[in-house]
């Protein structure tokens, strides 16, 4: 179900945009060519906080929330906050009913810090810190997810009564990208189910007094697109679940099946069949269950950049543009120090004008940043008018989920502001950073 589902009105200025499943479905464009965003125009978006801006839709993710509620009303959805991270993003979640998933001491803080209830929070992280363990032991955090023998141990030491779950790696490939594929052997998540890794761990946990034992978790990576292969990882936590009630004569009531579900970023992408999911999920689990004699378990799924990508859109200004050899090259005043996508995992975007119209036929360029690396790219070949120029301003959408998460200071490079709108009405979330900001935690002399 997306926002245009729930608000028909919606349709006719959403499917004036070639791309509108990319889009944030408040989206408009006006007769001058610029782009407004619930109910604010871009160009003024830009010319209050500046460029490079981060633009986050409130709208959007509260409908992809309700959407994820709808498709699944018996499941716990629990965001991934990874993902996008603020207080007001915290705020927002609380009050569509989701969880929160974090993993790290900072995400507790801001969480803890916008009065999100501990007990829904479940921590992650394959390398927890002693500072995570202890600042989740001291808020009170639901659930931790264990991820090592060492951290059972570890967390053994400092918890009362702390549940847990145990991360199992299925070996179920997502069939995505090497970078953000978690689910098969032989990589740093998880305890592998195959080598028997994983009922060694849950003899481990059930072994440590001050722990107790509530369930499993898998994860099978990022931008996964086959309900096919979720449904797999299920059937075999499933599994699982079977084999600790053989050895140990519990039935686990928990079974956290991850997220990673895809977002289409261009033209044709695939997107996510969420009500398909929903189906195939539930009824591979209960079905499992039934043949096995095990009461099916309360399921939870942790979608991050599903909630939130297309919800996000990063304003550029164009500094200069270079006619190569072979390209054409438009640089602005950003890249890859707040997108840093593209470097890591070859992420592709697509790129608009906005602020003013251009009768100019469209020519491919690649928009490029500012940094001192020739890797430093946002978006290749992409069309844009013939007549771009310095000072225009672009839009980049669906970069709300691992954008304000992944941004540096590469070159000294203050991060932006990330700015929500709703309702005709902008509203500054973080600010940006500036030289003093910089400066203030260089104390060497």
């Amino acid at each position: 179900m997306t926002l245009a589902d729930l608000i028909p009105s919606l349709r006719t200025s959403i499917d004036r945009l070639p791309t509108p499943e990319i889009w944030p479905s408040t989206t408009r464009l006006t007769r001058s060519g610029d782009l407004t965003v619930g109910g604010v125009a871009l160009s003024e978006l830009a010319g209050r906080f500046g460029t490079p801006t981060y633009v986050v839709d409130e709208t959007q993710i509260r409908a992809n929330c309700r959407a994820y509620r709808h498709a699944l009303p018996d499941v716990e959805i629990a965001y991934a906050g990874k993902a996008f991270l603020t207080r007001a993003v915290v705020g927002w979640i609380a009050e569509e009913g989701l969880s929160l998933d974090v993993c790290s001491a900072g995400e507790l803080a801001v969480a803890m810090a916008a009065g999100y209830p501990a007990e829904r929070i479940i921590l992650h992280g394959n390398a927890k810190s002693p500072d995570d363990l202890k600042a989740a032991m001291r808020a009170g955090v639901g659930r931790v997810v264990v991820d090592s023998l060492d951290e059972v141990g570890q967390l053994g030491a400092l918890a009362t009564a702390q549940p847990v779950l145990v991360r199992v790696t299925p070996g179920v490939d997502g069939h995505t990208h090497t970078a953000v594929a978690t689910g098969v052997e032989d990589q740093k998540f998880g305890f592998s189910l195959a080598s028997g890794a994983a009922a060694e761990a849950v003899r481990r946990v059930l072994a440590e007094p001050s722990l107790r034992l509530v369930g499993l978790h898998c994860h099978i990576g990022s931008q996964v697109a086959r309900v096919a292969d979720f449904e797999l990882a299920a059937r075999r936590m499933v599994g699982l679940l079977d084999l600790v009630r053989d050895e140990h004569g519990i039935a686990l009531p928990q079974l956290n099946l991850g997220g990673g579900h895809v977002v289409p970023y261009l033209a044709g992408d695939e997107g996510f069949d969420l009500s398909g999911f929903a189906d195939r999920i539930r009824g591979a689990v209960h079905y499992e269950c039934s043949r096995r004699g095990l009461p099916a378990p309360r399921l939870t799924i942790e979608p991050g950049r599903s909630l939130v990508a297309r919800a996000g859109i990063t304003l550029y200004r164009v500094v200069t543009v270079k006619h190569g050899t072979n390209r054409t090259f438009v640089a602005v005043d950003g890249g890859m120090s707040d997108n840093a996508r593209p470097a890591l995992y070859g992420a592709r975007y697509a790129v608009r004008l906005a602020g003013r119209a251009s009768q100019a036929p469209d020519a491919p360029v690649t928009v490029v940043g500012r940094h001192c690396e020739a890797g430093d790219v946002i978006a290749q070949d992409v069309p844009l008018p013939a007549d771009i120029h310095a000072g225009d301003l672009l839009a980049v959408p669906c970069t709300g989920a691992y954008h304000h998460s992944l941004a540096s200071n590469y070159n000294m490079v203050g991060r932006p502001p990330v700015v929500a709108v709703r309702d005709g009405a902008p509203r500054l979330l973080v600010r940006g950073e500036t030289a003093q900001d910089l400066l203030a935690r260089d104390v060497g002399v």
